[in-house]
């Protein structure tokens, strides 16, 4: 893994990147959503969660035909993720590290080569239900390599987005009825604790820096009319260095994608990042 400037070499400015993430809950199932929601929202990078299918079966073709270079880390039926940008992808890294017996299709990172570069990864972290079984430990172990992972990116001190679907309610206001998830994984004091000693490295929420209202949720469940009550929950973070998160000028969760045809029960969270500011040596 190299850093972004290892290079000397001066670099021409770029107007702002904008970078959304969505778990988009089976890119097949949902492909002529997914592809409306790009053309009408026009992403540089786009970061997918649960995929559900394998590299082979992802429908390539159809987000190239936008000017999407694609990368995927796919598994069968299950999780996957991908990564698509207007820009060539470089630095490719597929799974993450710290256990090579984990065969769970939930990381991917690669360097965006923009004018000036980003590094940006797709998340998805684990579920972890039912408490009190392996899953649960295995989110909470998974968290903790997410970290060590992400101590390394920060040592580089260049802009970084962490963005995805991170399966966890940090606060009370992150969810509309707290008390519905006072027995689930997403809502565990472990749980979040984990993700606040992911921030305390030094990373930023954009929804918080962004100055996004308290209620913005990300996900609402397809049962019990959740979506029509407003039954959400925000667990759709873009977490940025602090050298991407000086530069953050928006934010906005894409709410409308909830009510599009088919739609997926999260919805996208898209950030813009100014990277024209200055060039780099």
């Amino acid at each position: 893994m190299r850093g972004l400037f290892s290079e000397t070499v001066t670099r021409p400015t770029v107007a702002a990147m904008r970078i959304a993430t969505w778990n988009v809950n089976s890119v097949n199932a949902r492909l002529p959503t997914v592809l409306a929601w790009l053309e009408q929202a026009a992403p540089d990078v786009a970061c997918f969660q649960e995929i559900k299918c394998v590299d082979e079966k992802f429908p390539r073709e159809a987000f190239e035909s936008l000017g999407y270079n694609v990368e995927t880390h796919g598994q069968k039926s299950y999780n996957g993720v991908a990564l698509l940008s207007k820009y060539p992808l470089s630095d490719i890294r597929r799974g993450l590290p710290g256990d090579e017996t984990d065969e769970q299709a939930r990381y991917l990172e690669a360097v965006v080569e923009a004018p000036r570069p980003i590094r940006v990864a797709s998340i998805y972290l684990p579920n972890g239900n039912p408490i009190g079984t392996e899953k649960f430990d295995y989110k909470l172990a998974w968290f903790e390599r997410l970290n060590r992972h992400a101590r390394d990116l920060l040592a580089f001190e260049e802009p970084l987005a962490l963005c995805g679907d991170y399966n966890v309610i940090p606060e009370p206001e992150d969810a509309k009825n707290p008390a519905a998830w006072t027995d689930d994984a997403l809502f565990q004091p472990q749980s979040r604790q984990a993700f606040r000693a992911l921030k305390n490295l030094g990373l930023a929420d954009a929804h918080e820096v962004g100055g996004e209202p308290a209620g913005t949720y990300s996900f609402w469940d397809y049962q019990a009319g959740a979506w029509q009550r407003d039954h959400g929950i925000r667990i759709d973070f873009a977490l940025l260095s602090p050298q991407a998160a000086d530069r953050l000028r928006g934010i906005e969760t894409h709410r409308d994608a909830r009510d599009m045809d088919k739609p997926s029960d999260h919805v996208p969270v898209v950030v813009d990042i100014d990277l024209s500011a200055g060039t780099e040596a």
